[in-house]
Order: C-alpha cells, then structure tokens, then sequence
C-alpha cells in the first residue's frame, strides 16, 4: 500500500498521460489567443493561463457583448500580460485575424456550436468550455465538421487534468477496489436569500446601449432585452441545461476517465424548482440515474443545503475511493463483516489533499491545449470525449423532460424513449 501510494508512482502515472500528438505549430513563437468571452469564466480561465502558461501563449484579442467584460478583460490581459490586447464586438471579426492562432470560447452554451465550427473554419485551434454544444445533434454537427481537420479541439471537462483523479484512476487500474459496479455522486449548494443560486450580480451601468442583445441572442428564440437573461443565463432553457449540463457533466465525464466508460445506455431523472421561486426554468434540484454497461451511477444536485458538499464515491466490491471538492482522496477497504479477505485487509485506509485542486486542474487542463497544439502531448480532452461528456447530460435533461426513461443508440447516435 505505501509502495502504491509513493510519489515516485504517482508522477510517474502523470506524465505517462502526454503522449505526443500529430498536431504541430511553431516551437519558439508564443501562441496567440483570442478570447470569445471574458465574464465570469473566460476571466476566470484567462488568470488560470496566466497562471501557468505565459511563457507560451499570449492573450492577443478579446470579444464580449457587453463593453463592461470586454473593460474588464482588457485590464485583466494588461495587468497580467503587459500588453494592451485588440478588443471586438462580433466573435467572427475575432475569427478573422489573421494573427490569432487559439481562441477560447467561454460563452453561454447555446452559443458553443456556431462558434466552433466558425473557428474550425478560421483554421483556429479551439479551446471550448464544457458542455460541447446546447444539445446532441449540435454535437454531432461539430464532430461531423472535426473529421479530418487539423485543429486542435480541447473541451474544458478539467477534472480529467486533477492529480486527484488521475491517481484514483490508477488506483482502480491496479484492482485496488476490486470491481466497480455502482457510482455514487453528488454536488450540493447553498446561499443566502438575497443572493439565489445563479443570481450573478448584474452590472448598474448594464444596458440596452452596452449589451449586443441580438448577438447574445444568436440562434435562441427572440425575446425581449433582458438583463437577468444575458447575465444570469444559467437559468434558463434557451442558453442553458442546467443543473445537467453546467455540473452534471463534470462528474459524468470524470467517472468516464476513472472507471474507463465512454456513454450511458439509458437515464431516467427527475427535476424540480423548490428552493428558488422566481422566473428560472432550470431545475434548482435534480436527482438522476445513468445505466452503463455493468454499472449505474446515481446522482443528486440541490441549491438549498451544501453540507456534504461536491463529491464523488467509486464503490468497488473490494473498497471505495472518495474524491471530494475535488480536492481530497480518501480510501476505504471493505471490512466483509470483520471477514476481509488477507489482500483485502492488507490495504489500510488512507486520506490525501491536494490544495486549490481545481485551480491547477484548469492551469493543467490549459497547458496540455497548448501542448497539444506545439505537438508536444495528446490532448487530455478531445472533441469525442467532450461529445461523450455531453451527451449524459443532455439524455438527463431530456428525462427530466418527458419524465420518462430515456436511451441512447450507440448505432444511430441518437436518443430513442423506449
């Protein structure tokens, strides 16, 4: 057990994940990157690069609708970066400079698809926040328009970068908790009443004259200017899946890589809005099963008590490992009763945390895209299993819908309800 667990074994289990990639760029010349949204995430991401990554890339140019982000994100590239980036209104002016090798795309998910094929056809590599796309067929739209290209296509589904999960990982790799059949996983919050899960604060200068409302709009329906629905689009169906796409999907994906599963045979979820009475579509609770080939995995969301927090509990027949906050990795052997067999007992209980876990997993996550793109590694989230990733959170979605259980044809690639 303390052999497993030695430092020695785990770097070494890490760095045998950057593998090299066919995709190559220059070597010497920094990357420069273009950045299709700076709120709240492409903030966010941009600190996270400038974390770990300056030395090979630069932020060269910023797009947001509202002139407020793009303030914001202009400082933020001049305060990190020491230089002053090119600021745009419309993504595909962005698109077109010729200077820009890399975008991000840190806007609302109903927006994803239209932006990634429009950089794929710039020739741009794409770094593109989770979910992949507003829904299946738009995924597969993307992964139609891939074939064949040479962009580098990174899904921000980070986890797949925290050391915390790439050693639990290895740990079910070397049979440390025997078979796995069952998943539990949850992620809980809580806030105070004048401050609603997703209420992001709006802007008191926000306005029909600084928010590009029609190219925040994009293909959703039209509607009205709304400044809730522009800055607190987590809410609401027409840019947004909820619960099952904005946090969902982490956990799917990263059972995915611990456990070696690509996409759930069927779903049945529930959802309602309990806590937060107010316009919002989205669920404000949620409680889903996903059927895998020998191995379900059970799920709960709520945005009214955050006590047991964010985690994950891979339940073998011969232990259990416990991811929490991302962060922590605790590892339970199965007692039997008192009865455990001797290489059962043998495997003593053990705790390890890795502080700001999900900040280093995003530097990590972002340093591997760029790897990727100099040729130097194998992209840790490529555009499939981004799909992958997506697709249980859309079949939950769907299921919480129609409440009624719902499939996913691997043959069709499409989702059937019986």
């Amino acid at each position: 057990m303390t052999q497993y667990f030695s430092r020695r074994r785990f770097l070494e289990g890490t760095a045998a994940a950057a593998l090299a990639a066919p995709v190559a760029a220059a070597a010497n010349d920094k990357i420069n990157v273009g950045f299709i949204g700076s709120g709240g995430r492409g903030y966010y991401l941009m600190e996270r690069l400038y974390a770990r990554s300056k030395e090979v890339a630069a932020v060269a140019a910023v797009c947001d609708a509202y002139t407020g982000n793009l303030a914001r994100g202009v400082k933020r590239v001049e305060t990190m970066g020491g230089n002053t980036p090119k600021t745009y209104a419309d993504y595909r002016d962005l698109l077109a400079d010729r200077s820009i090798d890399a975008v991000f795309i840190a806007s609302p998910e109903h927006l994803h698809c239209e932006m990634l094929l429009d950089a794929l056809k710039a020739g741009k590599h794409v770094y593109c926040e989770k979910p992949l796309a507003h829904d299946i067929e738009e995924g597969e739209r993307i992964l139609r328009a891939a074939e064949g290209v040479k962009n580098v296509v990174q899904v921000g589904t980070q986890n797949r970068s925290n050391p915390v999960y790439i050693k639990a990982r290895q740990m079910v790799e070397a049979g440390m908790i025997g078979e796995v059949h069952f998943v539990r996983a949850f992620w809980y919050r809580n806030s105070l009443d004048d401050a609603p899960a997703w209420r992001y604060a709006i802007p008191a200068d926000a306005s029909e004259h600084n928010v590009d409302w029609a190219r925040f709009l994009g293909p959703a329906p039209k509607r009205p200017f709304s400044k809730e629905r522009f800055f607190q689009w987590r809410l609401y169906w027409d840019y947004s899946g909820g619960i099952s796409t904005d946090l969902l999907v982490h956990q799917t994906d990263i059972t995915h890589f611990v456990l070696g599963k690509t996409v759930p045979l069927a779903c049945m979820a529930s959802g309602s809005i309990l806590r937060w009475k107010d316009d919002r579509d989205c669920p404000d609770t949620m409680s889903v099963v996903l059927d895998y080939p020998g191995m379900q995995l059970s799920y709960s969301c709520y945005f009214g008590n955050d006590h047991y927090g964010y985690g994950e509990q891979f339940m073998g027949n011969e232990g259990t490992i416990e991811v929490l906050n991302r962060q922590t990795l605790n590892f339970y052997p199965e007692k039997f009763g008192g009865k455990a067999p001797a290489r059962v007992a043998a495997r003593g209980e053990s705790s390890e945390t890795l502080p700001a876990g999900d900040a280093r997993s995003v530097e990590a996550h972002i340093a591997n895209f760029f790897a990727a793109v100099r040729g130097q590694e194998k992209l840790i989230a490529p555009l499939e299993i981004g799909q992958n990733a997506a697709i249980s959170g859309h079949i939950a979605t769907l299921s919480q819908a129609k409440g009624q259980k719902v499939y996913w044809d691997a043959n069709t690639r499409k989702i059937r309800t019986a």
